[in-house]
């Protein structure tokens, strides 16, 4: 009997899987690490070739634990704003997966800006023009790998997110198809019409023949071919939606009003809307994923280092991990004046400043390392915080709290931080891999109608410190102002 759903969650430091039940029970789980490589200052990509063994890897991983017969379907959730091109024939790549932190369409994306088009990618998108998004590092690849354009003209040529790649691979190539979560962080989807735009395909020089096939979230996506994993062939593949997108739908937000945060590499803080709004604080309009039960439209916030940035800080001060970083910063009761502003990459929303770098305020002969480490962990919950505030502006209307899931999340002085920052309360998953359970509650809604997932119970943090709150708040503001020359 089929009694699992083998849930893919693709990230970019880790590849997981989880085979789950019809209650939410987790009968297995398995975890493959990824490498980045930044090859240029400012790049970022993986190996697609990687990204797609690392699948295969866990896949194989879950199916020897509870048997090829045992699994129903598989649903996918994946790192978005990252993109592929491989050849349709042999599905290659002809590039490594440019990922969502790679900032080499800079100059490409200021170009369009200095154009005027602006306003017209956001009204259609809901996205400013930012080199996070992946129709101008799509064209980057086209016109900088030899013959890739000529090639894609000819359509000999496929592109995609990585929900994309990975199903174009578990079929042999018999489907080329996103999700509506997916397609709507491209720049290339108009989210009015749910279709891709040829006039956004003519701004960025991106063949709009070159996308896959647009469906819902829980869509029927193919069946596994036979031979390229331990999956049965004919496994059916029922759903695909982005990571941030499938955390949302796994915390149960099926209405407007809480916001969910994923502490993960970067952050990525969403919420559902009513209906399609377009940002005047730096967030941006997306889908939240689309059924058979309609769109759902969400406002998101994008942070570009979030949890990278106690690796980062662990890293420059000797420690072994993130966790010896917190172990550290929990010594000190504060960061003694110490502010770090982990623009690593550019900052992200609500500020969108790609060209400006790191910084650390405050510095004094009192400063210790465990100030340092401090610093970095309210690093995160400071930018948490300033997107959380401009959700509140867009919306006009204060926020019932925040949902929390990632990896970050399970550091208990950080969740208390949070609610202090937002004077609210912050609820923590019980489940750790919550863009998987999302993805498989999706895929749930096809193969098991009757399912009723049984999640544990979240840990709640409530506000209990303002002043404290509002004077981090004050030393973080003065240091984004020196940053940004304000």
């Amino acid at each position: 009997m089929s009694r699992y759903i083998l849930a893919v969650d693709q990230g970019t430091t880790n590849t997981k899987a989880l085979a789950v039940g019809r209650d939410g029970e987790i009968a297995a789980t398995a975890s493959a690490p990824m490498t980045v490589a930044y090859p240029q200052p400012g790049w970022a990509e993986q190996s697609a070739e990687a990204i797609w063994q690392s699948v295969r890897a866990v896949i194989d991983d879950i199916v020897g634990t509870v048997g090829a017969d045992a699994i129903a379907g598989v649903a996918i959730s994946n790192q978005r704003e990252s993109i592929v091109v491989w050849d349709r024939a042999t599905l290659t790549p002809i590039a490594p997966c440019v990922i969502w932190q790679c900032r080499r369409s800079a100059e490409r994306c200021a170009a369009i800006r200095a154009a005027g088009h602006e306003p017209e990618i956001i009204a259609k998108t809901g996205l400013g023009v930012d080199p996070l998004f992946p129709a101008a590092k799509l064209a980057w690849i086209l016109d900088n790998v030899s013959g890739a354009r000529a090639r894609a003209e000819r359509g000999d040529l496929a592109a995609g997110t990585v929900d994309s790649w990975l199903i174009a691979r578990l079929t042999a190539g018999q489907v080329h198809a996103t999700d509506a979560s997916n397609a709507s962080r491209t720049q290339l989807l108009d989210t009015a019409t749910m279709s891709w735009d040829h006039e956004l395909g003519r701004i960025f020089d991106v063949p709009i023949a070159i996308l896959p096939e647009l469906r819902n979230s829980d869509a029927d996506f193919g069946s596994v071919a036979p031979g390229l994993s331990a999956l049965s062939a004919g496994t059916p593949i029922r759903a695909a939606i982005g990571d941030s997108h499938a955390a949302l739908y796994g915390h149960g937000v099926r209405r407007p009003g809480i916001v969910k945060a994923t502490y993960g590499t970067g952050s990525s803080l969403m919420t559902l809307t009513p209906a399609r709004i377009a940002s005047r604080h730096g967030l941006s309009g997306t889908i939240g994923w689309a059924t058979t039960d309609g769109v759902a439209h969400a406002l998101e916030g994008n942070i570009s280092v979030s949890g990278q940035a106690a690796a980062f800080m662990a890293e420059m001060l000797g420690l072994t991990d993130a966790g010896a970083l917190a172990e550290l910063a929990a010594t000190v009761p504060d960061s003694n004046g110490v502010a770090f502003v982990p623009a690593l990459v550019g900052l992200g929303a609500p500020h969108w400043r790609d060209e400006v770098r790191g910084l650390v305020t405050g510095l004094s002969l009192g400063t210790k390392p465990a100030h340092l480490a401090r610093a970095a962990i309210e690093a995160i919950a400071l930018q948490v915080a300033d997107v959380y505030s401009a959700m509140e502006s867009d919306l006009g209307q204060e926020l019932s709290g925040l949902s929390a899931d990632g990896g970050a999340s399970r550091n208990d002085m950080l969740m208390q931080l949070q609610a202090d920052l937002v004077a609210g309360p912050v609820r923590r998953s019980g489940v750790a891999e919550l863009s998987a359970i999302g993805a498989a509650m999706l895929a749930a809604r096809s193969l098991w109608p009757d399912a009723d997932f049984h999640l544990a119970e979240p840990d709640t943090f409530e506000a209990m410190s303002t002043s404290a709150a509002n004077g981090l708040k004050a030393s973080w503001w003065a240091s984004l102002a020196l940053l940004l020359g304000r």
